[in-house]
């Protein structure tokens, strides 16, 4: 049975059958028969197994996340012409979904990078879904969501937790699910779209690297072997005029293109639309502007993928798979609706509805073209 097929026949059972299906497919995928919601003695418990060291080291990227983020909020938008007043105002999303991997070693940062602009956003409930192990979430998850101001998590994994966020299945609906999964997940997000919003569709992590003569060849290699531990899945390119430096990280996994340029470079990149992107040249900032794809652009030799992954505090919640050329970076917007707003004065009105009377009488919508005329 091909995927598109497979999640499709889970999703529809779950939706019809609700939460015995829901407990069928848990014990099945994730050999797990107990209640879902985290309870708050788990909650406690999380608390006394995490060393104060390492509290620390969450507390303090959690710090630096919020005042990344806390620029991109935006303000509304509103002016006045001829007594009439138009403009954009942005709502939070009332409810999102955080799917977070978990298995052996769980992605307590995708937690923290979704959750922090969420929170700036003023999203008011956050929902976490995670995969049990041995039948008990991690408990670095479960304090960083109780620092979030999270109190629901789920173990939940693979297409349950994501037919039980889109549907309402044994907690209410959320209304945007975020965070990334393996194929089956990714699918699963794909098909409930339309239910609910999704944040995208994330694909192996990729990393391109433009590097010249200058650049330190060890950096160079240890960044590109950094994202192919992600799985075997994963890219990594190298666009380099150094000859020297392309044999240096010649390894398996890793594509290197030696370029005649930095131009030639910029343009293999731009078709690429790689997720990140490092520049480590002679001067990297001249090359900024001409990069149009790209999910992150990280500049200059102190600024490995790695670190942006974890304690800059830009997110690393990025398009894959060429999706670069649409789309960017999640952000504080993305938690945020724009809605238009119009206040328009009678004087406005009468003056300009002839626009509007005639557009209607072209496209031959009557009602509309009265709702406009009946106003005096």
């Amino acid at each position: 049975m091909e995927l598109e097929e497979y999640v499709r026949s889970i999703l529809e059972d779950i939706r019809k059958r609700g939460i015995e299906a829901v407990r069928e497919y848990s014990k099945k995928f994730d050999n797990y028969e107990g209640p879902f919601k985290v309870t708050g003695e788990e909650f406690e418990e999380a608390e006394r197994l995490i060393p104060e060291e390492d509290k620390e080291v969450i507390k303090k990227t959690i710090e630096r996340l919020r005042e990344y983020h806390e620029k991109q909020k935006p303000a509304d938008i509103l002016y006045v012409k001829e007594g009439s007043l138009y403009g954009i105002v942005f709502k939070p999303i009332r409810r999102i979904g955080i799917y977070v991997p978990g298995g052996k070693f769980p992605l307590v940062s995708t937690l923290m990078m979704v959750a922090v602009p969420a929170r700036i956003a003023g999203v008011r409930e956050i929902v976490v879904t995670t995969p049990p192990r041995d039948g008990r979430v991690n408990p670095y998850i479960l304090y960083t969501a109780e620092l979030l101001g999270i109190e629901e998590v789920y173990k939940l994994g693979g297409i349950q937790a994501i037919a039980a966020m889109a549907y309402g299945i044994g907690m209410e609906k959320v209304d945007k699910i975020f965070g990334p999964g393996n194929r089956f997940v990714n699918e699963a997000k794909r098909q409930v779209f339309g239910v609910v919003g999704i944040d995208s569709l994330a694909g192996p992590s990729e990393i391109a690297v433009i590097a010249d003569e200058t650049a330190e060849k060890e950096y160079v290699l240890a960044d590109l072997m950094s994202q192919l531990e992600h799985g075997k899945d994963s890219k990594a390119w190298l666009l380099t005029t150094s000859k020297e430096l392309a044999e240096y990280c010649r390894r398996e996994g890793i594509e290197v293109v030696l370029c005649s340029s930095l131009e030639e470079c910029v343009e293999k990149v731009n078709e690429i639309a790689p997720e990140h992107l490092e520049i480590m040249v002679k001067e990297p900032l001249e090359l900024l502007d001409r990069i149009q794809n790209a999910g992150a652009i990280y500049l200059g030799s102190y600024t490995p993928v790695p670190s942006a992954d974890y304690f800059l505090g830009v997110n690393h919640v990025l398009p894959t798979g060429g999706a670069a050329k649409f789309m960017g970076v999640l952000t504080v917007l993305d938690f945020m609706k724009p809605v238009s707003v119009a206040m328009v004065s009678r004087k406005e009105f009468i003056e300009n509805r002839y626009l509007g009377i005639r557009l209607a009488e072209i496209e031959g919508m009557e009602l509309h073209k009265r709702s406009m005329e009946v106003r005096k």
